[in-house]
């Protein structure tokens, strides 16, 4: 067997590459969610072309009951359609956060029946609204994510939540990261880790999965402006990925998705084509 086939072990690397992927190239479709409004099959079509396989929705809409102005079962069977598969979403806790045990386990109950609808296998709560962002409302979003994460554990689906940088910020000694990782169970909290917004933060992926090896089971893949450490394309930016990234199998990655959060330096469709290409020259081998 060739040195590639065997999994060759790469020099600064954490972990091995092998000649064939083992992940669906993935992508957060929030990057190109004004497309997705407007034409979901063809804007599906385009970015199956640039490689991506498998995606994480983003823009559920609870009282309608719909996901890209369609039920979440005509979603599936688009995705069928055309070959390709949503493994996670995020959903809009957030405006629930501060409301009772019932109101949210009614939202969460609407989650579920989509998610199951679509075929995903993670419900992601994604961020908390600015204004929330305090030591109380830190205390309780980790007493809620474990009923959370219970109620849809039980549904047959995984539960994860996703950090931005205000997480690794200090309140009164310690983190809302910090208060995660110690008050939340790791059987029904698992993570996903926005590889930039941790850079950004100055916490090195690595030392992350370290705390909690199996934990994290998705990431986000993005990349950062070296001048204004703004999002931007794959290759454009500051980031080294092939230093920073952990291994997959002490993270327990599961999916991944490639993302830009906005600061294009074309429309967000021609920058979705060149993260793509980039990461598969550059950063595919690794996963």
């Amino acid at each position: 067997m060739g040195l590639l086939g065997a999994a060759a072990f790469l020099p600064g690397t954490a972990f091995s590459m092998s000649a064939k992927a083992r992940f669906k190239m993935g992508l957060q479709l929030y990057t190109i969610h004004n497309d997705m409004e407007m034409d979901t099959r063809g804007t599906l079509k385009t970015v199956k072309a640039s490689g991506f396989e498998d995606f994480e929705v983003f823009g559920f809409d609870a009282e309608k009951g719909t996901i890209y102005g369609q039920k979440p079962s005509e979603f599936k069977k688009l995705l069928e359609d055309l070959q390709l598969t949503a493994s996670s979403g995020h959903f809009g806790f957030a405006p629930h956060l501060g409301g009772t045990d019932a109101e949210m386990t009614r939202f969460v109950d609407q989650c579920i029946k989509a998610a199951k609808a679509m075929d995903l296998k993670y419900i992601t709560w994604p961020t908390l609204a600015p204004e929330q962002r305090n030591l109380e409302n830190f205390m309780l979003l980790a007493h809620k994510l474990n009923g959370i994460g219970e109620q849809i554990t039980s549904a047959g689906l995984g539960f994860a939540f996703h950090n931005y940088g205000f997480e690794f910020q200090k309140h009164a000694g310690t983190t809302l990261y910090e208060l995660i990782l110690k008050e939340t169970d790791p059987q029904l909290v698992k993570l996903q880790l926005d590889m930039y917004w941790a850079i950004h933060s100055g916490i090195p992926p690595k030392e992350l999965v370290k705390k909690q090896p199996g934990r994290f089971v998705m990431w986000h893949i993005k990349d950062m402006d070296k001048i204004t450490r703004d999002y931007t394309e794959l290759g454009n930016g500051s980031i080294n990925y092939p230093d920073i990234l952990p291994d997959p199998k002490e993270s327990g990655l599961e999916f991944y998705y490639l993302e830009q959060g906005g600061n294009f330096a074309h429309s967000p469709m021609q920058s979705v084509a060149q993260s793509a290409a980039y990461f598969k020259k550059n950063l595919q081998r690794y996963l």
